[in-house]
């Protein structure tokens, strides 16, 4: 097992991570911005306010993005376990 081995499997699991946790962070970014410029405008000091529309939004996305993002990480998890015994011979 080289070093460059072990970098391009790093880099790769941090590409899946980074892949499989946009569309959440995403959609709470956005929700979250929406959210605090409504609560700018009517000037509603609520905190607990956008917990609930982001926790609905990121069940959306995980609906609409669930069966891709579980795709992905099966795939890479199927191809890293094929590429054991490569790397040990």
């Amino acid at each position: 097992m080289t070093p460059d081995l072990i970098m391009t499997i790093g880099q790769r699991a941090l590409e899946i991570t980074i892949l499989l946790a946009a569309p959440l962070l995403i959609a709470a970014l956005g929700i979250g911005l929406l959210v605090g410029v409504f609560q700018a405008a009517t000037q509603i000091n609520e905190m607990t306010l956008s917990f609930i529309p982001k926790l609905i939004g990121m069940a959306v996305t995980l609906l609409i993005a669930g069966p891709w993002m579980l795709k992905l990480i099966v795939s890479y998890t199927r191809e890293l376990f094929e590429s054991i015994p490569g790397m040990i011979g």
